[in-house]
């Protein structure tokens, strides 16, 4: 697969900030890579970036990253981006991607939740895009915006997600932004109690919690369900970058974020659709500008081509259907 087009886009996509309107993450470089892995061309990634970065801000000038302090130091300070930049890019010119992810990863999973899991999408389509200074800007992206929902689940009676996302019987949280739903349902009291009801395991916990999402988001369509099928995406991408020892903690954060949005929605039910092929639901994404439609399209069939037959068929068609 040809990158050349891809990463003049994502060095052009460097020039803006990492969020926009109210707290927005950026979907430019995630979306460009996902349009790139469905075979998008060069001219049809130039009119993404160009219709799409209209509403983008501009990034702001950059900032050296203090000599000696911690790395750790400015997680979760949404103004330090700039800072956090500088210290990745250089981190990479002088380490290269393995040896920054082994020991940044297990640190940023225990905050996958960040920004709706934005952190985590987007650092996980730079590593597949190979490209080192998105890599680096998505890393601090999630490192600014990071916060914990912690480690409940675990070690529990059932492996199944939607027993466990049913058990969750806390009240709809009311915010704006799925982030902040997400740590509303993890302040409640009996959250703790009722996500530690999920077992998680290294063998099957992931594809569970990804086919439970995309089964539910092609009954539904729930915009926060969404965001739950390509995080369990990203995840899947990343834990082979993780030291092994890492990886069960890594799962256990994710399964809690996870849980966390899930109860942080209440999706309902769509009329049934016709079932549609791959190359017809492509072809509807690569049509158009929604940048979620997409991200989700290239997630389902990426779960498809490692896990087989599932719902990730389904969920992708009811993503391109007209709403």
């Amino acid at each position: 697969m040809n990158f050349e087009a891809l990463h003049a886009q994502l060095d052009d996509s460097a020039r803006f900030d990492a969020e926009y309107g109210h707290n927005l993450a950026s979907h430019l470089p995630m979306t460009l890579t996902a349009l790139h892995r469905l075979g998008a061309d060069g001219p049809g990634l130039a009119a993404f970036a160009d219709g799409y970065s209209r509403q983008l801000h501009g990034a702001p000038p950059a900032e050296p990253w203090p000599a000696g302090d911690a790395w750790q130091g400015r997680l979760g300070d949404p103004r330090a981006w700039p800072a956090y930049r500088s210290l990745f890019r250089e981190w990479l010119l002088n380490e290269g991607p393995a040896d920054l992810l082994q020991p940044v990863l297990p640190v940023l999973m225990r905050g996958c939740g960040a920004a709706a899991f934005h952190g985590l999408i987007r650092v996980a389509h730079a590593v597949d895009a190979g490209h080192a200074n998105e890599l680096a800007d998505a890393l601090a992206y999630w490192a600014c915006r990071w916060f914990t929902l912690g480690d409940a689940a675990g070690r529990g009676r059932t492996d199944d997600p939607a027993v466990a996302v049913k058990g969750l019987r806390l009240p709809l949280p009311t915010a704006p932004l799925i982030a902040e739903r997400m740590a509303l349902v993890a302040a409640a009291p009996s959250f703790a109690g009722a996500a530690a009801a999920l077992r998680v395991d290294q063998q099957h916990t992931l594809q569970r919690l990804a086919a439970w999402a995309a089964s539910t988001y092609a009954q539904t369509a729930d915009f926060t369900v969404l965001h739950l099928v390509t995080s369990a995406h990203a995840v899947r991408v990343l834990l082979p970058w993780l030291n092994e020892d890492d990886r069960p903690a890594a799962l256990r954060h994710y399964a809690t974020a996870f849980l966390a949005g899930g109860a942080s929605s209440r999706p309902r039910p769509r009329p049934t659709m016709k079932a549609m092929t791959w190359p017809v639901i492509v072809r509807r994404a690569l049509a158009q500008d929604d940048e979620h439609v997409i991200k989700l399209v290239d997630s389902c069939r990426e779960h498809e081509r490692i896990y087989g037959a599932g719902p990730w068929r389904a969920a992708a068609a009811r993503a391109v259907m007209p709403a």
